[in-house]
């Protein structure tokens, strides 16, 4: 039997999460449940497999490889394994730049601080 591993959203994430599904409220409500069920479901399934997820490709070739992914698309779900904790980092439309998202995140953070 598999390890139960349990999910973990950053209140950075869950916002990601959050905007991407208002946004697409405002002009198809049903659709944004739709997607919002999905990603949840697809997010759960981590709980039993978080090692289906891939590393990162970007990270990756910097020696970040401890950064892992996980594709809902046109989704990507940026995520790190921890002992038996899956941490939700970052909820992106996977056709913008990941750098872009990164250097985003880091402003909005300093300017948070």
């Amino acid at each position: 039997m598999a390890d139960i591993y349990n999910i973990f959203w950053t209140d950075a994430a869950a916002k990601d999460l959050q905007v991407i599904i208002d946004f697409i409220a405002q002009r198809n409500p049903e659709r944004a449940g739709e997607i919002s069920k999905r990603v949840q479901q697809q997010i759960g399934a981590l709980g039993r497999f978080p090692f289906r997820s891939r590393l990162v490709p970007e990270l990756k070739v910097i020696g970040l490889d401890f950064y892992r992914e996980w594709i809902i698309e046109p989704y990507r779900v940026l995520l790190r394994i921890r002992g038996h904790q899956v941490i939700i980092l970052v909820f992106f439309d996977g056709r913008r730049d990941l750098e872009e998202i990164l250097f985003e995140r880091l402003i909005r953070q300093r300017d948070d601080e």
